[in-house]
């Protein structure tokens, strides 16, 4: 019991004398040393803490925020029942501490001290969600002019008349043109738009007769295909042109209006998820996903942090997965379905498109006659929109991952206690599954049985666990030369198979042993650390390994593209500086100590 709680305090301002008096006898207060951690995803969320003093760091949903003296922690996870955060005391803190049971009640009683709470909440959330768009938009910002929509340039000679000029535009579809010309004998570069055209035709010298020098522009604004697309801004605002020339030296590269510029700046997650709303037909579908590799290129290019990048990219693509499947299959279906993806789409981790990893489980007794022909226009409409086929076939027009909930339930059992090599992979890679349309409760159930099934078959654990190894890593200790290896090389690293592939994996099995909900590589190895199953400084070191492998995967593929290569996992070890050449080789023995680790904790002979 406390006398010198302030309900100055918002929410608790709204608290009647009777509720005053309850909280008095209910607070306690409570002091933290500084690195104590106050909450971490395993705590089932049970008290409310205001700060009295000191600092505490809150890290959520890729926020991170320090709460001080009069700040609250933990009120969305009480009103949710779960969290994703952690908090950690910077200093010695003190707090005061209230039950979430108590502060249930009286949010069940005091309609003004809810409403305040869901008030402050959602503010909250909407901040964070700013902090985002407003990352988003300055990473964008600060792209190159040579990233845009460059028109290419189209010239004509000046002494060319403006009625031959205009017809030429209408020919080619353009709304300028280039005009050359000299004067004084310097050649020069002017511009002639259509709304020059007005100063044309009021021009005493009839159109026919009139040279397109005599109505073009030659006091053009260039820039260098280096600049930023915000300079690019500010010399349009500042000169009041539509226009700019992008050059090199005196290479003209193309010409960037102003409606290609600010089109280019809009096109963000944003705007994107917009357009996924708002499509009708999948041809309107696909502009915008279409789109998302192009904005993952600008927010790569722009700084963003890959775990963002990849959470971000997992929402945009499960909000199309779940529109198209609204568009394609009739609203029975939808409701007696579960959409899922899997493999690294599940686990919010794949960012560039690689391959449809998905299926569909069915409502016990539910029949769709023509559900071979919708599934069959869903995985072709994705491959229209840039996501290539599963070359293992999990995808929804195959029958095994095409099944009513019971005899899935009956394939689970068969992939647990079966002798096909396959099905152990196939029940690793379901245990990522992530629910994107349709009825949630179906996977839920389905995992949940899958989970109960595991229990006690160590066997099939440690025996799903040895596939960390199932790729070895190259003889001859080459990885001990990263470091000195020069351009001659020509050898190549499977950033997955080597690199991605044992972490999580690793982390999937140990998942499956501890029952953890938790489908994230990154969320899995912090779970397993709050359990004490891992140390926690592997579990740092792991964690900025997978995100530094992630990082150089996508610019690996981002360079195969813009090469016109085939996209893949394989990365030339000459292209990588010598700062990437030290980070892989720190990431491959930090690599090899978590598969000793696997190997001891599952008894696995090497």
């Amino acid at each position: 019991m406390s006398n010198d709680f302030s309900f100055g305090h918002s929410p608790f301002h709204t608290l009647s004398a009777t509720e005053q008096a309850l909280l008095h006898e209910q607070i306690q207060a409570v002091t933290w040393p500084a690195g104590a951690s106050l909450l971490n995803p395993s705590i089932t969320p049970e008290h409310l803490w205001l700060v009295r003093s000191g600092h505490i760091q809150l890290e959520e949903d890729g926020h991170v925020h320090v709460l001080e003296s009069g700040e609250t922690l933990q009120w969305r996870a009480i009103l949710t029942g779960q969290h994703h955060a952690t908090a950690t005391a910077l200093d010695e803190v003190e707090t005061w501490q209230l039950s979430a049971s108590f502060l249930k009640q009286l949010l069940a009683n005091n309609a003004r001290f809810s409403a305040k709470v869901f008030e402050e909440v959602a503010q909250s959330l909407a901040n964070d969600a700013e902090i985002d768009h407003n990352r988003e938009m300055m990473s964008l910002m600060l792209m190159r002019v040579k990233d845009a929509y460059l028109q290419r340039p189209f010239y004509v000679e000046g002494q060319l008349d403006v009625v031959s000029v205009c017809r030429l535009l209408a020919e080619n579809k353009l709304s300028h043109t280039l005009v050359r010309d000299a004067q004084n004998g310097i050649e020069r570069i002017g511009i002639f738009t259509t709304t020059d055209l007005r100063d044309a035709l009021l021009n005493k010298i009839a159109p026919t007769a009139l040279p397109i020098r005599d109505v073009a522009h030659f006091d053009l604004i260039s820039l260098h295909p280096d600049a930023e697309l915000f300079d690019a801004l500010l010399v349009m605002l500042r000169h009041r042109v539509h226009r700019v020339l992008v050059k090199d030296e005196h290479t003209i590269l193309g010409i960037l209006s102003q409606l290609d510029l600010m089109s280019f700046i809009s096109n963000h997650s944003h705007l994107i998820t917009l357009q996924v709303e708002q499509a009708n037909t999948t041809a309107e579908l696909q502009v915008a996903a279409l789109q998302v590799d192009d904005s993952i290129k600008m927010l790569q290019r722009g700084g963003m942090r890959i775990e963002i990048i990849s959470k971000l990219v997992s929402e945009l693509n499960s909000q199309i997965f779940a529109r198209l499947w609204s568009l394609l299959a009739p609203p029975e279906l939808v409701q007696n379905s579960c959409l899922l993806v899997m493999g690294s789409e599940g686990r919010s981790e794949q960012i560039l498109k690689t391959d449809q990893d998905n299926a569909l489980l069915l409502r016990d007794g539910y029949k769709f006659p023509d559900l071979a022909h919708v599934t069959a226009q869903f995985s072709a409409t994705l491959l229209g929109f840039g996501y290539p086929p599963c070359p293992g076939q999990i995808m929804v027009t195959n029958p095994l991952w095409c099944q009513s909930l019971t005899p899935f339930r009956q394939t689970i059992g068969q992939w647990l206690y079966g002798d096909a090599a396959e099905g152990k992979m196939n029940l690793a890679i379901f245990m990522d599954a992530r629910a994107v349309a349709g009825d949630a409760a179906l996977l839920a159930n389905a995992r949940e049985y899958a989970l109960k099934m595991v229990i006690g078959s160590d066997s099939y654990i440690s025996h799903m666990a040895s596939a960390i190894d199932q790729f070895p890593e190259p003889q001859n200790s080459w990885w001990n030369r990263l470091p000195l290896m020069q351009n001659r090389q020509s050898e190549t690293f499977d950033l997955k198979k080597i690199g991605t592939f044992p972490i999580v994996h690793g982390a999937r099995a140990l998942a499956l042993e501890y029952r953890l909900e938790a489908l994230g590589t990154t969320e899995r190895l912090q779970a397993l650390a709050n359990q004490h199953v891992l140390p926690a400084d592997l579990v740092r070191d792991l964690t900025e390994t997978l995100r530094m492998l992630m990082a150089l995967k996508l610019r690996n593929n981002l360079r195969q593209r813009s090469l016109g290569q085939t996209i893949s996992n394989l990365v030339e070890l000459d292209s990588l500086g010598k700062l990437d050449r030290d980070q892989l080789t720190d990431a491959l023995g930090i690599i090899r100590q978590f598969k000793q680790f696997i190997r001891v904790h599952y008894r696995l002979t090497t």
